[in-house]
């Protein structure tokens, strides 16, 4: 049983053990003259002279920090929007390496501390990815959607009582099932509490097993890619990591888990905490599997969870995770519309700032809903007419009522990757192309390209030409091939590197910026060695069940050194009252109920298990303990252990 499980949060955030984030570059080149005449040309495109944002993102502040810094208990830093504040200002212009429109996103996210969105409601925002909202009760607060990070969240909570008075929270409400919406539950609320039944916490159908269960299985994949999406190794100035599209950037604190004590499953449902009045509306397959939007009928206000923010959502992410349905998505803002739109005076949401104004917010719901039914419908009507995705992607533009509204701007998803998703969502990663259902692999087809093309002499030639007139696409997908065809080639991997960046200085996304500059800084700087993410919390571990260890224990098996062998192995937890059988045969792994014949039978409690995977104990230690007993052939289970591959995390991404 020696797992020691890597898992994702739906943001794949908490950057726990990252030992490289203190080792920072300076930064990169200077925007090139093509860039810049990009980036002026945004300036010309879209209404910059529509300040409204910046009202509603100023209104009701309460109070603002002095000094946003926030640390653990060992005095390290979790949280420090003042590295922000050193180069990005409402007052200042756009700088040359940055898109406008994301300058102004982060502009927007920047605005922090304490605000009061109606009569009793207060958000505190800026001090995570996510915001956390308190809901004051006739005695208490009710907390909506406690950020990533116990550090962060209690930060939240004691400038919440400083400023309006020392209060218990009641009841917490857990929107959906992303981590940034749940994780800093502890700094919050204490577990004896809810476990007594003092504080009560609300979740969506489903929320436990998709808080735990989502991106166990293909987690470290994942993970390495969200080095990628979130910019983690970038540095804090105007060539490095702005804006992540949904806020500024992840907290590092600890993220757990309290499982919820309520259950919401049915829309409309309707519960009174502390004087305060909810009513549900649920929106499985949406922004998260599972998800729910919550009204409050005594202040005529509507929280979004996430299912609208002021951007453009993903329907995938860049870091990898199953498609979203963007028709049921559009669907449930279109119930929205119809069941509260007529009640509601203003709505706001676990990211972004909130909206006032019956006509103003229904013309946002509509705008939003139509958003990702445009992006749905016209993507497969041009997917039947026998276009592919990466040709839709090319072709589709969203019209100008949507496109030049500002919380429409693809800050975090992008039309390009979304209409991709769409297509994947239906037809799968096979374009129809007889030439690429068994296409050559990018090592392969590099070599061969390279060859072609006259060699790598002429390809950089050529490439510098079009680097030179500001073509950074093309010289991209060029000098990929030179990479992948000599991963030595300093000239290629700095010249590829150079285009990277000058595209990710012009992305209007905060990922695609992320992933372009990441892309460029592994390529001059090499792919790290040290650190990695882990955000399998012990909250996450314990609240795991033995089922969901088997499935990821199945996709660590080896299957060429499995193949031709046969264990068998019973394990019976003492404290669940539950047994189970593994069996490895045919070079897999199942799961079931006990095997009549076994190699040898394991006996240990659930908790015996989550100590071994979070390193507490060894499995030679449980045993001297009498913590675990094994019958029968002992050495099976060694057998089965060395059948189990560990995943490398650092994989190689823009190179061979």
């Amino acid at each position: 049983m020696k797992a020691v499980l890597v898992l994702t949060g739906a943001l794949a955030m908490a950057w726990t053990s990252l030992g490289w984030a203190q080792a920072q570059p300076i930064g990169g080149k200077p925007a090139t003259a093509a860039t810049r005449a990009a980036n002026a040309a945004v300036l010309n495109e879209l209404p910059f002279n529509d300040k409204a944002d910046f009202e509603d993102a100023q209104r009701g502040l309460v109070a603002k920090p002095d000094k946003l810094t926030i640390r653990n208990a060992k005095g390290d830093v979790v949280w420090d929007l003042e590295a922000y504040k050193q180069y990005i200002s409402i007052d200042k212009p756009a700088p040359d390496t940055v898109n406008p429109s994301l300058w102004r996103n982060a502009q927007l996210v920047m605005q922090n501390g304490l605000f009061k969105v109606s009569d009793r409601i207060y958000q505190v925002r800026g001090f995570d990815l996510s915001n956390v909202t308190f809901v004051q009760g006739n005695t208490g607060w009710i907390v909506l959607d406690p950020l990533i990070s116990e550090e962060t969240a209690k930060a939240a909570y004691d400038f919440v009582t400083q400023h309006l008075g020392s209060k218990p929270v009641v009841a917490v409400v857990y929107s959906h099932s992303h981590i940034d919406h749940y994780g800093g539950v502890r700094g919050v609320v204490n577990e004896a509490d809810v476990k007594s039944g003092k504080v009560k916490i609300f979740a969506p159908e489903g929320f436990t097993e998709h808080a735990i269960s989502e991106n166990v299985i293909a987690g470290n994949a994942m993970g390495r890619r969200a080095v990628y999406m979130y910019g983690a190794l970038l540095p804090r100035n105007d060539r490095g990591g702005v804006n992540g599209g949904l806020g500024q950037t992840v907290s590092t604190g600890t993220a757990g888990l309290i499982v919820p004590t309520d259950i919401i499953s049915k829309t409309g449902t309707e519960v009174t905490v502390d004087g305060v009045k909810m009513v549900f509306q649920m929106t499985p397959g949406t922004e998260a599997p599972a998800e729910m939007n919550t009204y409050f009928p005594q202040f005529k206000g509507m929280w979004m969870a996430e299912n609208t923010t002021n951007t453009m959502h993903n329907i995938l992410t860049l870091r990898g995770a199953q498609v979203r349905d963007a028709l049921k998505w559009s669907s449930y803002l279109n119930e929205t519309i119809d069941t509260y739109g007529k009640d509601v005076d203003f709505k706001f949401q676990a990211h972004h700032w909130p909206m006032w104004g019956n006509a103003k917010i229904i013309d946002y719901w509509k705008k939003q809903r139509d958003l990702y039914k445009y992006t749905h419908d016209q993507s497969v009507n041009l997917m039947n007419k026998g276009y592919t995705g990466e040709e839709i992607s090319e072709m589709i533009k969203l019209p100008p009522e949507l496109d030049k509204f500002w919380p429409n701007r693809g800050y975090y998803g992008t039309l390009r990757h979304n209409s991709r998703a769409v297509y994947q969502r239906y037809m799968g990663w096979y374009d129809g192309n007889p030439s690429d259902l068994n296409n050559l692999p990018p090592e392969m087809a590099a070599k061969k390209y390279v060859e072609y093309m006259g060699g790598e002499a002429a390809i950089l030639k050529r490439a510098k030409a079009d680097f030179d007139k500001g073509d950074y696409r093309w010289t991209a997908e060029a000098l990929k091939q030179v990479v992948f065809a000599n991963p030595n080639s300093k000239a290629g991997k700095d010249l590829l590197a150079d285009s990277l960046e000058q595209l990710g200085y012009q992305a209007e996304s905060g990922p695609w910026r992320s992933v372009y500059l990441m892309g460029a800084y592994e390529l001059r700087n090499g792919v790290p060695k040290a650190g990695g993410t882990d955000v399998a919390s012990p909250d996450t571990i314990k609240a795991m069940p033995p089922e969901m260890l088997f499935d990821y224990l199945s996709v660590r098996l080896n299957g060429p050194k499995a193949a031709g062998k046969k264990i068998a192995l019973n394990l019976d937890f003492t404290d669940l009252k539950k047994q189970y059988g593994l069996a490895v045969e045919n070079a897999v792994l199942n799961y079931g109920k006990p095997l009549p014949q076994a190699d040898a039978k394991i006996t240990l409690s659930k908790a015996t298990l989550d100590s071994i995977q979070l390193k507490e104990t060894t499995i030679e230690n449980a045993i001297a303990k009498g913590d675990m007993k094994v019958e029968g052939r002992r050495e099976a289970l060694g057998e089965f252990l060395g059948l189990l591959d560990s995943f490398p995390f650092w994989f190689n991404i823009v190179t061979p």
